[in-house]
This record gives structure tokens, sequence and C-alpha cells, in this order.
């Protein structure tokens, strides 16, 4: 009898994989549920979550017991001397005849000089941010410098900037910028079947829908909301990495309702809605199609108000870490706007509320 024994492939993670595998248990998913999931051991993600709540930190040397410290401080000793023989004869003798002769690698050599930097950059770093933040955070490295200079500190721009992306600082005026994509619309023959036919209460089944940006990070992601016009109710939300069909058919199939009820879905001609798999969902629950004219955002006022409210209250002046983040703070926001928000529309009742009483 042969038993055939496969090793477990190592994999690498991230430390923001691992933050948000911490955040996900944090925020009620359970443990067994996080690993079947996403294919991870029982002891890694223990580990993850022990490290969490210690130190907030994944890093190995954040993690290290004091008898390992300890070792370490001995071992640095024995080093630095050699270090400092280096540095005293490296303008006499060739950097690899010094390492060679006392048996020190040269990469072990460059890593001691730059961790004997460290301190000097804690300084500089706690400078910076002290008039970054001192300045509502507003300042680039020109007037960063500038005002440093006063303060009788030296230093270029280039390091200023530096310093200031290790430290994740960015200048209220240097924020990325969306930068709108003009591609081809949807030249579809339907026309604008609703015609502006947006009154509160009334029984028709009319669903309008629409798409935003917001950052992740470095990168631009999207949010997709489906709103029922009688109440203003999101009825069907997404959110993902790019700007397509299958956004919409994700938001399409988070609708509480029975599809067959709905009349009219209406939206822009963005090229996203002129897809096969969304024109055969219409189709097969004989769902009329309307679309806004080309160029007049006024057609599907709804949900660009809607989305007005999104950006304003839910995405302004915030950077997500992650898409699952974004898809779980935007779940909480939508729960929120349609239990609570009052809306002025609706006399002051949130979406929910005026369903309830109508």
């Amino acid at each position: 009898m042969t038993i055939n024994l496969t090793r477990r492939e190592k994999r690498s993670f991230t430390n923001e994989f691992k933050k948000q595998m911490v955040m996900l248990y944090q925020n009620g998913k359970k443990r067994a549920d996080i690993v079947a999931q996403y294919d991870l051991t029982k002891s890694a993600l223990d580990n993850w979550i022990t490290q969490y709540q210690t130190t907030g930190s994944f890093t190995a040397k954040d993690n290290r017991s004091a008898e390992e410290n300890d070792i370490l401080k001995q071992a640095a000793l024995i080093m630095g001397r050699k270090f400092e023989l280096i540095l005293h004869n490296k303008h006499r003798y060739t950097l690899r005849g010094l390492c060679r002769c006392l048996k020190v690698t040269r990469n072990r050599f460059y890593y001691q000089r730059q961790l004997s930097q460290q301190p000097q950059d804690v300084v500089l770093s706690e400078r910076v941010g002290r008039v970054f933040n001192d300045n509502y955070r507003a300042y680039g490295t020109r007037r960063l410098q500038a005002e440093l200079r006063k303060q009788g500190m030296i230093l270029s721009r280039r390091r200023i900037g530096r310093i200031m992306a290790k430290n994740g600082w960015v200048s209220k005026y240097t924020c990325k910028k969306y930068r709108i994509h003009v591609g081809k619309s949807n030249e579809s023959s339907v026309g604008n079947e609703l015609n502006r036919e947006f009154e509160i209460g009334q029984p028709r089944k009319i669903l309008v829908t629409d798409l935003t940006y917001v950052r992740v990070k470095e990168r631009w992601h999207y949010l997709c909301v489906i709103v029922d016009v009688s109440n203003r109710e999101i009825v069907g939300r997404s959110a993902g990495r790019h700007k397509t069909a299958g956004l919409v058919m994700q938001a399409i199939s988070q609708i509480p309702m029975n599809l067959q009820s709905i009349e009219f879905f209406h939206s822009d001609r963005g090229k996203e809605f002129d897809n096969h798999l969304i024109d055969e969902c219409l189709t097969e629950f004989s769902i009329k199609r309307s679309l806004s004219r080309k160029g007049c955002p006024y057609d599907n006022a709804v949900a660009e108000a809607t989305f007005k409210a999104v950006k304003t209250e839910f995405v302004s002046n915030t950077i997500f870490d992650s898409l699952e983040q974004l898809r779980l703070e935007f779940n909480h926001y939508v729960d929120w706007f349609n239990c609570n928000r009052l809306h002025s529309t609706l006399n002051y009742q949130s979406p929910i509320e005026y369903k309830r009483n109508r």
C-alpha cells in the first residue's frame, strides 16, 4: 500500500493581506471560513491575529522574544567592532579585501551601515512630520523645505520626498485625481423611454443605475448602484476593480425583489451597459430598457443625485486599503442609507420608512 503525501506549496503573503485576514476575523467572520475560503493554515491565521493584537506588526523583528533580542544584541556588538574597523580603514584598503579578511560579507557591511544611519533618519522623519502636520498636511516638498530652512535644518527636496513617501504623507494639493477615460458609448437604438418620470410613490417599478469611481490605495476602483425610483432605495450594489458589465450584473444579482415585477431599467449610455448578458437578463424577465440621451445627465438625475450623496458622505477624502474593505464599508453605508438616512425628497423619511408608511 502506497501513500502519496503531497507537500503543501509554500506561499508568501504581504502584510496588507495578513491585515485584511485579521480584519475579517475581527469583523465577525468565522476563523474556519477564512481558512477555507483563502486556503490558509489555522496556525498561520492564529499567528497573524496574535501578532496584530500584541504588536500591530507582522514583521519578525517586531515580534521577537526577549531571549532572541538579547542574542541579537550580543551578535551586534561583535559585528559593530568589525564594522568600525572597516570604516576606519576603507580609505587605506579595498572594501573587498577588508571584508574578506574579517570574514564579513559586503552585503552585511552595507546593511550595518544602513542600520547606523537609522537614528538620524528617525529624527529627520519626526521633524518633517511635525512641520507637515502642523500645517494642515497641505505642504509639499517645496514648502516643507522652506519651512525647515527657517528652523535651521537644510534638507534637499528629494530627501524630504523620500521621507514623505516612506511615511505615506501626501499633500492635499497633490492628491491623485481621476482621469476621465473617454471611450465609445452605447450606440443602441433604444431611446429615453423613461422620459424623466422620477416621481416618488408611483406604482410602476422603475430602477435606475450608474457607476462611479473610488480610490483603493493607488488604483481606481468602481461602485455600481441600482436605485428604486419610487422610494430612492438602493436595491442593488457592487464594487470591483473594473468598470464592466460584470460589475453591473453583480449589482442586479443583489436586487431582493422579483425581477418580473420591474417595468423599466434605465441607465446612461456607458459602454459597460452595452452587453449581451444584461440584454439577456432584461429580456428573460420582460424588463423594458431605457437609455439616457448622449451627453445628458439630467435623463438619469436620480442615479446622479444618489451618487452625489455617496461621494460626499462615503467616498470623500477616503482612501481604502483594499477591495475587501471597500465592499464591507460600502455595504454598511448602503444599509444606513436605506434604513436611517433622512431624504428631503421623502419628507425627511428614510427610504424603508417611506415604503412602510406608503
